[in-house]
């Protein structure tokens, strides 16, 4: 008999749990503060990614971004500024390094 995934990481999280428990009780009979409170320690970290990971599961519907036409040409137009500035830019330095060769100047500056 074949166990899908959900059904295998269910058994798991049981076992996990149960190991946990026992691990408490264990350190409690056992007069070791140090061990139960790991296992409880462990216990509440498996239970917090449990609940953080709730979204990612497979019976949830998959989440659609919601697009915001307004914001995307925003961000095109901010990208078309930049770049304009930059083609200005590197004209600037075009011109500057046409003007130095005319000049006799060494572009590096020293002589």
């Amino acid at each position: 008999m074949m166990f899908g995934r959900s059904r295998l990481w269910g058994v798991a999280a049981v076992a996990f749990t149960l190991l946990n428990v026992g691990g408490v009780i264990y350190g409690v009979m056992n007069a070791d503060p140090a061990h139960a409170v790991g296992h409880f320690a462990l216990q509440l970290v498996g239970y917090v990614v449990w609940r953080l990971t709730a979204g990612l599961r497979e019976d949830s519907p998959p989440v659609q971004p919601q697009i915001d036409e307004r914001r995307i040409e925003y961000l095109q137009q901010s990208v078309d500024a930049i770049a304009l500035e930059v083609e200005r830019l590197g004209e600037k330095q075009r011109f500057s390094e046409k003007l130095r060769a005319q000049s006799g100047e060494n572009p590096e500056g020293g002589r």
